[in-house]
């Protein structure tokens, strides 16, 4: 049984999974926000895809707080959300403490393994989440080269995935080359968020080739429909990458 201690400071709600790691984070007065900085970064795919009801079909692996589940549910209301958590724990704890919706509709709960699910499931998603973790931080398989060659077997046609990595970790770099090794290369690692986080995204399908310039205008528009703020994440991306777009 996975240990749940939940802290807040300063109007934000903490996920601990029996250590002081913050597993998942929630500001009180706007709970369908996403407060960490990673989180934000994993939304970068709609900046790629600002087709309105793109994506239908999500896939998420690790639940946490909830955050990136409530934040699609709330503002992409097309969206099919599968969420995959191996400990029941967190599933009780999201709905008492992080607002989960209880929406049958569509949202799936499937409590399970991710890589288990993955190498079983037939389905096929438009958007892959990836962002598990045991309470002292190690992935296991959701870091294998198996579990991402079988990410980019359900993801559908000019699907994307992104992943959460742990930065301070030795092993980031080698985990970045197992995605790229999966994907054929078509993977990009942004620039670490305050944490030391890296968030992955790998593609699918037809080449992606966007300008930044078309990048800020998706990301305007994204803050302006749902107060998600990509600009900051998009500037230090901007100045990692000497181009003046972005090939995936």
């Amino acid at each position: 049984m996975t240990a749940i201690t939940i802290s807040e400071e300063r109007g934000v709600r903490y996920l601990h999974l029996g250590s002081p790691l913050i597993q998942g984070a929630m500001r009180i007065a706007r709970p369908c926000s996403l407060e960490l900085d990673y989180t934000r970064a994993m939304m970068m795919p709609l900046l790629f895809n600002p087709e309105p009801r793109w994506p239908r079909r999500v896939l998420q692996i690790g639940l946490g707080a909830a955050s990136i589940t409530k934040f699609l549910h709330r503002h992409k209301p097309h969206a099919r959300i599968t969420v995959v958590e191996i400990a029941p724990e967190v599933v009780t704890a999201a709905y008492q403490f992080f607002n989960l919706p209880d929406d049958s509709r569509r949202l799936t709960i499937e409590i399970g393994d991710g890589h288990a699910y993955t190498s079983k499931t037939a389905r096929q998603f438009e958007l892959i989440l990836v962002d598990g973790f045991d309470t002292k931080g190690r992935a296991g398989m959701l870091d294998s080269a198996p579990f991402y060659a079988n990410c980019r077997a359900r993801l559908a046609g000019n699907g994307m995935m992104a992943v959460n990595l742990l930065g301070r970790r030795r092993g980031a770099v080698q985990s970045i080359d197992r995605i790229r090794a999966a994907f054929d290369g078509r993977a990009l690692a942004l620039p670490p968020c305050d944490a030391g986080n890296i968030v992955v995204l790998a593609v699918t399908g037809a080449p992606i080739r966007v300008s930044f310039d078309e990048l800020r205008g998706a990301a305007q528009k994204l803050k302006v429909e749902t107060a998600l703020n990509l600009l900051p994440a998009l500037a230090r991306l901007a100045k990692s990458v000497a181009a003046a777009d972005v090939a995936l």
